[in-house]
């Protein structure tokens, strides 16, 4: 099933918000509620690093503490099968994002890890504080793990 990421038309735009407020965002999609839920309702502290299945494939967490990188060594990536929730347990991940319209090439789809690579920078960075989260669509060009320390946080999946 290939699918040209740069063709789709209206894209969307990258969504920020409180984990106070995800309830807005449950229309979107029946897996955000699922997500949220199990995100508000436990401590990442206790819980084991890694893949938590909460509706098998199709929703599932990582509970992740991944080494920070430069803004302008962290490519941008895209998927295709899964909308990305990044959730910040922890004060200062940046997050970059580029509208799709403006990239310069489309990354080689790796269908094994669901992702696109592209060397493009991001043109939009904020500044996530414990609590916050991200959601990024497949269309979404996206440079999450930027910093400088070590960055907690839980990636959520969820399949289109």
């Amino acid at each position: 099933r290939e699918k040209d990421l740069t063709s789709k038309k209206p894209h969307t735009t990258m969504i920020i918000g409180t984990l106070e407020n995800a309830e807005r965002y449950y229309p979107l999609h029946p897996g955000f509620k699922p997500l949220f839920e199990f995100v508000k309702g436990n401590d990442f502290d206790k819980l084991p690093a890694g893949k938590i299945y909460l509706q098998g494939k199709d929703v599932f967490v990582n509970n992740a503490t991944i080494d920070p990188k430069k803004a302008e060594n962290q490519p941008l990536e895209m998927h295709r099968d899964y909308i990305d929730v990044h959730i910040a347990l922890e004060d200062g991940e940046v997050f970059g994002w580029k509208p799709i319209e403006n990239l310069s090439r489309e990354g080689e789809y790796n269908a094994a890890k669901d992702c696109a690579l592209v060397d493009d920078p991001a043109e939009i960075y904020v500044t996530l504080k414990k609590g916050d989260f991200v959601i990024v669509y497949p269309e979404d060009p996206h440079a999450p793990n930027i910093g400088t320390s070590a960055i907690r946080k839980v990636i959520g999946k969820i399949r289109l």
